[in-house]
């Protein structure tokens, strides 16, 4: 739906599918973890800052906690976190976000990896 442009739609379905992986997986599953990541980021394209906000900081301390902080799915949610903070306009803290997420993008994916060139594209851009 996201992919569409159908941000409600998307919204309601991913707030569907974190309500049922939560309940037959518990919160800390990795399908659980997407989902929720996903969510917010539906939030955010809807204008639901705060609750995106609160959610990727949730879900990154989770992936965090659960699979390790150089997991490449834990550098996911800190990079889409940090994404988010610059659509809001919050380049102060997206800032070392995006630093620390290439720093460790370029130690476990290898400087040429696509995920490290949008970390560090994404940080470039912030001057």
């Amino acid at each position: 739906m996201r992919h569409l442009r159908e941000f409600e739609a998307a919204r309601a379905l991913n707030e569907d599918t974190v309500a049922r992986f939560v309940a037959t997986l518990g919160s800390d599953h990795p399908a659980t973890l997407n989902a929720t990541n996903n969510l917010a980021g539906d939030l955010s394209a809807t204008g639901d800052a705060e609750a995106a906000n609160r959610i990727y900081q949730e879900t990154w301390a989770r992936r965090r906690r659960v699979m390790g902080e150089d997991d490449p799915q834990t550098l996911n949610s800190a990079h889409e976190y940090a994404m988010h903070l610059i659509l809001v306009g919050d380049f102060d803290t997206a800032r070392p976000v995006l630093e620390d997420v290439l720093a460790r993008r370029r130690r476990v994916l290898a400087e040429t990896h696509p995920h490290t060139v949008r970390s560090r594209t994404a940080l470039d851009q912030l001057g």
